[in-house]
């Protein structure tokens, strides 16, 4: 049994089969991505597993427990953190900043923007921020206004967001969307060391296939919202329905 199971789920909106009969498990200390075309489900299934969609039917297990009818923080506060699309920062306030407001939020459960400022003034939150940035190479630019940041840069400082509260899962949601490729290789390489470093779980959505292949473990392909097949990524790259479906001829 995996860390995440993912069991029967079906979602509908209307006349839509945005989710039909998924399956999906996820084992621990691993990496898993989920692929497919627009319009195959991969953002519903996404948004089921972080709680911000109830599926008609069906179960998602996390480390045991059910994360459905949860609310998007409880199941933070349950080991789940999430990467988006668009990089989800405080844009005025430092990379230093950015980081020690998860740290607070970690120890006290919430975060009240009333206490803003008290925050920046504990010794103990400000050195697990900083630990945090020199883990992520971010500590020289830890002075630096996040909405200054290159894209990769925003998404370095998203992921050590993430990663100072100790998940036990990391979503990331097309990770590097919009980047350079320059910044998609940086990227790749974090991820790799957090691997390494943390051993944590990660389930990536992901369009680029470089990417995919290059961190992946396990590969689920989803067909309009239907698993058409899980493998490794060697069997994927061959598997002639993948090919026919989704990556055609393409060197990957």
């Amino acid at each position: 049994m995996g860390i995440l199971e993912v069991k029967g789920v079906n979602k509908r909106f209307g006349g839509l089969q945005a989710l039909g009969n998924v399956n999906l498990s996820v084992a621990e200390n691993t990496v898993h991505a989920i692929i497919g075309p627009n319009g195959a489900g991969k953002s519903t299934l996404l948004n089921v597993l972080v709680g911000k969609l109830i599926p008609d039917s069906g179960s998602v297990m996390f480390d045991g427990q059910s994360v459905l009818g949860r609310k998007p923080h409880e199941i933070n506060q349950m080991g789940i953190s999430r990467v988006f699309q668009t990089p989800e920062i405080f844009s005025d306030l430092t990379v230093f900043e950015n980081v020690m407001i998860p740290c607070f939020a970690k120890r006290d459960g919430a975060f009240r923007m009333h206490a803003l400022e008290s925050v920046f003034h504990e010794k103990d939150i400000k050195a697990q921020a900083e630990a945090m940035l020199a883990d992520v190479n971010m500590l020289e630019k830890s002075h630096m206004v996040a909405s200054s940041l290159s894209r990769g840069d925003k998404r370095r400082l998203e992921m050590a967001m993430c990663l100072v509260q100790d998940p036990k899962l990391l979503l990331l949601d097309e990770p590097t969307a919009g980047m350079a490729r320059a910044d998609t290789e940086n990227t790749i390489a974090l991820l790799k060391e957090i691997r390494t470093k943390r051993g944590i779980t990660m389930a990536i959505i992901e369009h680029d296939m470089n990417v995919v292949f290059s961190l992946a473990e396990r590969i689920t392909v989803l067909a309009q919202g239907t698993p058409l097949v899980e493998d490794t990524p060697e069997n994927i790259k061959g598997h002639p329905k993948v090919r026919e479906a989704y990556l055609g001829e393409a060197q990957v």
